[in-house]
């Protein structure tokens, strides 16, 4: 049986970023004597990094002349912020270990930038297993353009089709399949209220971490 590797996003399917993310894009509305928004309103962007949470704090696009200097400052506060409330997902830790029992290798794939995702994973213990992590300044491109998928195969080196990507974006799903990998929505992530997920054609969508590990158990197998 030729080896396999298991993919994983960051914010949204391992981590739930969402805490600090949006009391950073409050804190950009303070800044602007505006008032907080409701938590609810921001966590859905958490997967979109400083620029959906800037759209969605205060309108800021990456069209406007002032564009590159809120999203600097947006990231250096969040840089500072970032492990206060970050944990992982309910059942990620068992997940984890279930692969290291099963002795399946796995990695993060991730639009967040490798200077921001490292220390995230040392916070929240993952650094130590991790047999590769691709961040979104890694390759020339990022999700849903294939090539860090490419790239973080061939650093663990295993073969895309022996790889499947695990992901909370619409993104995600389609970096996987240009990829030519198998594909799982994470609907516990900050896609769940989207009604459109079983557009997506990923090949599984799980609902929380115990799925997953049915999901990438029968995966293994085939």
């Amino acid at each position: 049986m030729q080896e396999k590797l298991v993919l994983f996003d960051f914010d949204g399917t391992l981590a739930d970023s969402a805490p600090d993310l949006a009391a950073c894009a409050n804190r950009v509305r303070a800044a602007h004597q505006l008032e907080p928004l409701p938590y609810d309103e921001l966590w859905p962007f958490a997967s979109h990094g400083a620029r959906g949470l800037l759209n969605a704090a205060i309108g800021i696009t990456p069209d406007h002349p002032d564009y590159d200097r809120y999203r600097s400052e947006f990231l250096k506060d969040y840089e500072a912020n970032m492990t206060q409330n970050t944990q992982l997902f309910l059942g990620v830790q068992e997940l984890l270990q279930h692969l290291a029992d099963q002795k399946l290798k796995w990695g993060i794939v991730t639009n967040k930038t490798e200077y921001l995702t490292r220390p995230l994973m040392t916070h929240l213990g993952l650094d130590e297993h991790c047999v590769v992590m691709v961040g979104g300044d890694t390759t020339p491109h990022i999700k849903p353009h294939p090539a860090p998928l490419f790239h973080a195969a061939a650093e663990a080196g295993i073969a895309p089709e022996q790889c499947i990507y695990i992901g909370d974006d619409r993104r995600d799903i389609q970096a996987g399949q240009a990829a030519g990998m198998s594909t799982v929505i994470a609907a516990y992530g900050y896609c769940k209220l989207d009604p459109s997920l079983a557009d997506w054609q990923a090949d599984a969508i799980v609902h929380n971490a115990h799925e997953l590990i049915e999901v990438i158990q029968r995966w293994a197998q085939a």
